[in-house]
């Protein structure tokens, strides 16, 4: 993961001027809050640019007290990815009661709420991803995605994927993590367009797969006789409405 040499020329765009006062906290609290600094750091520097010095600085804390919660960087860094982890997943639990692709839709609400609000844990759990993709850090980020794998199939009603299916909804995660990324850099789209984009090419991505398999044209039939169903009764909702106004 890199040394600690050097730390004190790269801490000094992180330590931003003089060292915060340091504050007494409980032990989860103090963890909380390295981890968080550690998030930061991480989300806008390759690992092995950042130092316990860096971190410590931007915690407020000692390079000794790091040591003391986490024994080194690694062991912090893979601490601070699965603490972004079990928050994101924690978002991602089903609301259930709906439609498939409302479910979905709503679940990338919640998703793209985390990424708003967490903006650093995102980013440097996913930064954590093909380049560490190896040992414990490789392990946090697939542990999300096949969580996420495993909350589509169960929106969707689907027990055991075959894997043109599999294949295709890995896909769509990985575009859903890239447009994440993308729109936290740039923020030149409406979020509430890209859910609905994102939506519209898992549709997409779906009807593709299904000129392949004859499970994920089922699979799409009946989202589409779904999202038809719900089309009709809003319709027949509205014209009730109508001929009781009149």
């Amino acid at each position: 993961m890199g040394s600690t040499s050097g730390a004190a020329e790269r801490a000094k765009p992180a330590a931003g001027g003089a060292r915060p006062a340091r504050r007494r906290l409980t032990v989860d609290r103090r963890r909380e809050e390295l981890m968080a600094a550690a998030l930061e750091l991480f989300s806008r520097h390759d690992a092995e640019y950042v130092s316990i010095d860096d971190v410590a600085s931007a915690a407020g804390a000692s390079r000794a007290l790091v040591y003391h919660y986490f024994g080194g960087k690694q062991e912090l860094y893979v601490a601070a990815l699965r603490s972004a982890a079990a928050q994101l997943e924690a978002r991602l639990r089903p609301q259930g009661g709906g439609r498939p692709l409302d479910e979905l839709a709503g679940g990338l609400t919640r998703y793209f709420d985390f990424v708003e609000e967490h903006a650093a844990g995102f980013a440097a759990l996913l930064r954590g991803g093909p380049a560490n993709s190896s040992g414990e850090i490789g392990e946090v980020v697939d542990a999300v995605r096949h969580r996420l794998l495993k909350l589509i199939m169960e929106r969707m009603r689907v027990e055991e994927p075959g894997p043109v299916l599999r294949v295709t909804l890995r896909s769509w995660i990985a575009s859903v993590e890239t447009a994440g990324l993308d729109w936290l850099e740039r923020r030149d789209i409406e979020r509430s367009a890209l859910e609905r984009m994102l939506v519209g090419q898992m549709v997409a991505l779906l009807g593709a797969a299904a000129e392949h398999d004859p499970q994920v044209g089922e699979l799409l039939d009946n989202l589409v006789k779904g999202e038809a169903s719900r089309s009709a009764d809003q319709g027949s909702t509205g014209q009730e409405r109508t001929g009781t106004d009149g």
